[in-house]
């Protein structure tokens, strides 16, 4: 299944709050649907489970294949597989243009990575997905369109603070990985341990 364009509010009442899908609020309460205002019908456990793992899908804007290839890895580490995974999408290029207020959503983020205007440790990518790394310098290419693109969105997002992972040079607009994320540097409400166990029986 390809990525989501669908109707992003339409996610966000179903499933929650979702930081890197948009920034907007929907005007109605309530799930989508017909029945959505007056469903008290109780959720299954797999319906919890497909439920959370939805969440990571359209806040990261991977596709089902995408995601379960990042299962596989965070799998195959050691180390807690649930923290794992999310420090695996947090490293993504386009996380980490978010998490420095390049953009307001990932889908912005993702955007800008294709468009050519970032730059990894010199050399322009237009790679959302590319894995960074520790010590990985991300900057803005030099032409003037990508820094006022940029620039620009820098003045107008309002994000909570920059995370502990990684350092910002606002003089050169250039961010540096310093470490993987802590499970409180991610913006996600999220129950991780349960995409894991939705995952368990492939």
């Amino acid at each position: 299944m390809s990525r989501y364009r669908g109707p992003k509010l339409r996610i966000t009442r179903r499933l929650g709050n979702l930081p890197g899908l948009t920034t907007k609020q929907s005007k109605k309460s309530g799930r989508p649907g017909q029945h959505g205002e007056n469903n008290n019908k109780k959720t299954t456990e797999y319906g919890l489970r497909l439920e959370e793992k939805q969440k990571l899908k359209f806040n990261y804007g991977v596709t089902e294949n995408q995601l379960y290839k990042y299962i596989i890895e965070a799998r195959r580490r050691q180390g807690v597989t649930g923290l794992i995974l999310l420090q695996l999408l947090e490293m993504r290029l386009d996380a980490i243009c978010f998490a420095l207020g390049f953009a307001s959503t990932l889908a912005g983020a993702r955007q800008l990575v294709n468009h050519g205007h970032i730059i990894v440790n010199g050399k322009v990518l237009n790679i959302p997905s590319f894995q960074c790394r520790i010590n990985d310098i991300i900057g803005i290419k030099n032409k003037v369109s990508s820094k006022n693109l940029i620039e620009n969105n820098l003045k107008t997002i309002k994000l909570v603070e920059i995370p502990d992972h990684i350092t910002f040079n606002k003089t050169t607009l250039e961010g540096k990985i310093v470490n993987y994320c802590d499970r409180s540097n991610v913006l996600l409400e999220l129950d991780e341990l349960l995409v894991i166990e939705y995952y368990s029986r492939r």
